[in-house]
């Protein structure tokens, strides 16, 4: 047997590279996903416990908002009074029904894109979505009018989706199946231009744009993978 045979003159297999999660100081995963969609429950919570403001006129009450959403909400008038609401107002909701829905979306579309492209690039495209979207309705919006809500988040996380695999079937309402490109569009229709429903579209637009351009960058780059 010539010596370069023997195991002991063979070289050892390079190691292999796996992903790893990152880790807390115990031990345990830290999963971005669920640390935002629990930081936006707690903080629904304390909205709901700080009670609310009433906005009056001639000592007339004309209008009401929470406490809370009010310091974290988003108001071009009052922005460089309060500028950090750039970000907090990201994670302020309305409502439990306003919460519910687009911690839905998040929850199940924010999963498949960090499994199409990793937890970092996730992130980048949610904050960074959210933002711009935060930055156009100052740009657009009523000077007077207070957004919140993660909606220009999710839909920079759906837009991108939608440019990396938009034939994926989804199931709206968990009933009807539908390619998501075309989920994506109608929501952004129906929730963003209907009048008399106060919603922020400029966030709406921001976010999607962003997360349309983000995809497009995973896409032409590859290197991610869906597993059945």
């Amino acid at each position: 047997m010539p010596l370069s045979d023997r195991d002991y003159m063979r070289r050892p297999p390079p190691p292999t590279r796996g992903f790893r999660r990152p880790q807390g100081s115990w031990g345990f995963s830290v999963n971005p996903l669920w640390v935002i969609i629990a930081v936006n429950f707690v903080l629904l919570i304390a909205t709901f416990i700080g009670g609310k403001l009433y906005i009056t006129y001639n000592e007339v009450i004309i209008d009401e908002i929470y406490r809370l959403n009010y310091y974290m909400g988003l108001m071009s008038a009052e922005f460089w009074e309060r500028p950090w609401t750039l970000i907090t107002s990201m994670f302020a909701h309305a409502g439990i029904g306003h919460f519910i829905g687009n911690m839905i979306v998040l929850f199940f579309f924010g999963r498949f894109l960090t499994m199409l492209v990793g937890q970092n690039k996730f992130l980048l495209v949610y904050f960074v979505g959210g933002i711009v979207g935060n930055i156009l309705f100052l740009l657009l919006g009523e000077p007077l009018s207070l957004a919140v809500g993660a909606s220009g988040a999710v839909y920079a996380i759906a837009g991108a989706l939608v440019v990396m695999m938009p034939k994926l079937r989804v199931y709206l309402y968990f009933i009807l199946p539908m390619p998501l490109w075309v989920v994506v569009l109608v929501f952004f229709f129906l929730w963003s231009f209907i009048p008399g429903l106060g919603i922020a579209w400029q966030a709406h637009m921001g976010g999607l744009v962003v997360g349309l351009i983000a995809g497009y960058f995973y896409r032409k780059r590859g290197g991610y993978y869906y597993v059945r």
